[in-house]
């Protein structure tokens, strides 16, 4: 089992759910998160006035499957976010060795889904 981590542009979501559902997922933890990397901020202008934001404002996914899936799910979120910019994010693939669900106490991979 794996965990998914994406990092991506506010404006990509809808685009990348709509990829994820296509290639089968079920669920998704979805937050709203701030971040700098090389994008260093936004300059915004607000009466006339500009300012930077340094910490720009992304959406976190965090997405639980099967080792086998973790390829073409990776894939699907990457051509679904990416724009061709500094700031597209970054994707993170994490093993996971344990899974219960709560409600019926089942384990491993059947707790996925």
């Amino acid at each position: 089992m794996v965990k998914i981590e994406a990092i991506i542009r506010y404006q990509k979501l809808e685009d990348v759910q709509n990829a994820l559902m296509e290639v089968g997922v079920t669920g998704m933890t979805v937050t709203e998160v701030k971040g700098i990397g090389k994008q260093k901020g936004i300059t915004h202008t607000y009466r006339g006035s500009q300012y930077t934001v340094n910490l720009t404002p992304k959406i976190k996914l965090e997405i639980f499957a099967r080792a086998e899936e973790e390829e073409e799910i990776v894939e699907a979120i990457q051509k679904a976010a990416q724009t061709g910019e500094i700031g597209d994010g970054k994707i993170f693939v994490i093993p996971v060795s344990k899974a219960v669900r709560i409600r019926t106490g089942e384990k491993g991979e059947v707790a996925l889904s």
